[in-house]
């Protein structure tokens, strides 16, 4: 099994679908990944050899920000915007969403299961 950035990318799928695995590598930044190497997109994981796999690695670190650095960066830009006291902030605070979408009727990911209204007529 291969370890890229700290993930163990699945080896039987092809080398684009599983760098997506690794958090902050969507399908397009795969595809770069692939190109700038000269790695064929349709090879599949298991028949890489260990110098294309530190190839990818070096690629990764280099030019992309994945995982553990992305995760802390947008923890920190949320974090930020709270202390701030701006729109986004709020909304963030109160486990509302902050992108503009409507929460009258829908938005139950963001704020939860229903919680009844005592005394309320049906």
């Amino acid at each position: 099994m291969a370890r890229i950035a700290g993930v163990n990318i699945p080896t039987q799928k092809r080398v684009v679908i599983s760098l997506t695995y690794i958090f902050g590598i969507g399908r397009s930044c795969s595809e770069d990944i692939l190109n700038k190497i000269g790695i064929d997109l349709s090879q599949r994981v298991n028949d890489l050899t260990e110098d294309q796999i530190d190839s990818i690695r070096r690629v990764i670190d280099t030019d992309y920000r994945v995982e553990g650095d992305l995760r802390r960066e947008v923890s920190l830009n949320i974090k930020r915007m709270t202390d701030l006291g701006c729109y986004r902030g709020l909304r963030h605070r109160k486990g509302l969403p902050c992108r503009g979408q409507r929460s009258k009727t829908n938005a139950r990911t963001r704020k939860g299961p229903r919680r009844a209204i005592a005394g309320k007529k049906k």
